[in-house]
């Protein structure tokens, strides 16, 4: 199965827990191995550097301790893919997902920026909460850019949030309601941003600190009445992501209420 990422806020499960989720696709007849990691404060080295990009970006000190799941064989870089840190913040990394024309041209991928071999180890150390997991990878993002769009899932006891990379240097992100549950396959999935909370008080939105401008100068909002959304705006509109991506959205949403779909 295709990555698909599951989220869980606290009313939404059993015993009142924040969840989080995802499998890690490999091509037909392909596996890719992993191994489960600690990682230690003293291991973190003063400057990372990507295997893959070649990014160098210094660490900010002695990190806290995290759990991991890079490759087990090495040679393509870490990817740590999902851990948990010594402050109980949980972090996936990452989905795969997909973006338009219009948003590339005006905000292109990164050659040389970070991506998901890196964003585990870049961020998971150096975090006390799902919010600041948030913060840190936006001003990361910000700064050097990714050469890849992707979506990531955070979590503490109380929170759970999902951002999404939009273009080369911008970004969106969602506080998951308590109450609801989330199945997110390859595709970009936020479909409402409130840019006055996301620039303001970000009580259950956060956004790149030039998001609005962006959007405006480069005619991104498509709706007609004011009401962003975002999937429009941001998102793929072509045949595959409606037969690879929609079914499988679909298809869990109906195993876990099946009534609904009756």
């Amino acid at each position: 199965m295709a990555c698909t990422t599951i989220l869980v806020g606290k009313n939404a499960s059993y015993d009142g827990s924040t969840m989080i989720a995802r499998n890690d696709d490999s091509g037909s007849g392909h596996f890719t191995a992993k191994k489960f990691t600690v990682f230690q404060p003293q291991d973190y080295p003063a400057v990372y550097k990507s295997v893959i990009s070649g990014v160098e970006i210094p660490l900010p000190g002695s990190g806290l301790r995290i759990t991991a799941v890079p490759n087990a064989v090495e040679g393509k870089g870490l990817w740590a893919a999902s851990g948990v840190n010594a402050a109980n913040v949980g972090m996936t990394a990452t989905e795969t997902i997909t973006s338009n024309p219009r948003v590339l041209g005006a905000d292109p991928l990164v050659k040389g920026g970070i991506g998901e071999e890196d964003i585990v180890y870049l961020v998971l150390p150096y975090v006390r909460s799902a919010r600041e997991g948030v913060r840190r990878l936006g001003s990361l993002l910000e700064q050097y850019g990714t050469y890849e769009m992707n979506g990531i899932a955070f979590q503490d006891v109380d929170e759970v949030w999902w951002l999404e990379t939009i273009g080369g240097h911008h970004w969106m992100a969602r506080r998951v309601p308590d109450d609801v549950y989330v199945v997110m396959p390859n595709q970009l999935g936020l479909d409402t941003l409130d840019l006055d909370d996301a620039l303001g008080e970000q009580k259950e939105f956060m956004c790149s600190a030039d998001l609005r401008g962006f959007i405006d100068k480069y005619h991104l909002d498509l709706s007609l009445d004011g009401a962003l959304n975002p999937r429009d705006a941001f998102g793929s509109h072509d045949d595959a992501d409606h037969v690879y991506n929609t079914p499988r959205g679909w298809y869990m949403l109906r195993y876990f209420n099946p009534n609904t779909f009756a």
